[in-house]
């Protein structure tokens, strides 16, 4: 008994000095280096990785059916991309919109000047190449969705802009102000568009060129509007004319041209029931410009 106690009491001296040396080289309290460091001479750890597990990158792109899956997961995409461009542009045809909104600097100084002074233009017609109407950049006669689109936004900000020189500005009043105008358009879109139904006209006008004709009145209100915050309403009512004027002619020949049959286009006599209702029609989408004109600007001249 007593030299196994002996035994192991000598064990417990003789690994006590190891235990200290081993617990002073984890802690490194002092910061002194007791031991070599061999890390680079001897164990390496082991590469962590796909190599290491046994299954190299390369051989996942070589694989037959890897391929054969990613040829499939893009061909699906490509599909879905395809059908959600078909259902997106049977709605709002954004491919047809670029088309509208080709234009420049020269292109809307003539277009301008040609919707306030439209008496001394003479060729109305569109031009074409292949069977494609070119853009508007390089015919004035175009239309486009440009100068409507800012008119409306300009018209909003004169509005706000006249309601503020009268002390009666408020965002809700502006607000109704927008979209009143807003409606009002769309109205007389669809109202267009139900006419050209009924009438069964067979035209080559679309829903964007009806839209752009229908929003080149905001240059005319805007023109009205402004002469009267800065002349009195005298000015307004004689500015306000003389758009309303423009706009009636302009209207008039241009949709002459899109509307009535080739003969009447030419100028000859129109025959027919089916003529009659077509230049009406003309008429009365010509005639509603300057109701509208007046109707959205006469509350904001006092």
């Amino acid at each position: 008994m007593d030299y196994t106690a002996s035994q192991s009491g000598f064990r417990q001296r003789k690994l006590q000095p190891n235990m200290r040396l081993r617990n002073s080289s984890v802690d490194g309290s002092d910061g002194s280096q007791l031991f070599e460091d061999t890390s680079g001479t001897g164990y390496s750890n082991p590469p962590a990785g796909p190599q290491a597990a046994g299954f190299p990158a390369q051989s996942i792109l070589s694989d037959p059916m890897s391929n054969l899956a990613m040829a499939y997961g893009s061909s699906l995409a490509s599909q879905g991309r395809e059908m959600v461009d078909k259902n997106l542009d049977r709605f709002i045809p954004i491919s047809k919109l670029k088309y509208y909104f080709a234009v420049d600097t020269v292109y809307v100084g003539k277009k301008l000047g040609l919707l306030v002074f439209p008496y001394m233009h003479e060729n109305w017609e569109v031009s074409y190449q292949q069977d494609t109407p070119v853009a508007p950049r390089f015919d004035v006669n175009a239309p486009d969705l440009y100068i409507p689109t800012m008119g409306f936004i300009t018209y909003v900000l004169v509005a706000g802009l006249a309601l503020g020189t009268q002390n009666r500005f408020s965002p809700e009043l502006l607000g109704v102000q927008a979209s009143s105008a807003l409606v009002w358009l769309i109205m007389e879109v669809l109202a267009v568009l139900l006419s050209l139904y009924l009438v069964t006209v067979n035209t080559d006008l679309t829903t964007i060129d009806l839209l752009a004709f229908s929003g080149y009145k905001y240059v005319g209100m805007i023109v009205g509007v402004v002469a009267g915050l800065m002349f009195g309403k005298p000015a307004y009512y004689l500015s306000l004319l003389w758009c309303c004027a423009a706009i009636f002619v302009f209207m008039i020949r241009t949709l002459r041209l899109k509307l009535l049959s080739e003969a009447a286009a030419e100028g000859r006599l129109v025959r027919g029931a089916r003529n009659q209702l077509r230049m009406y029609l003309t008429m009365s989408i010509a005639a509603a410009q300057p109701i509208f004109m007046y109707w959205l600007t006469y509350h904001l001249i006092r």
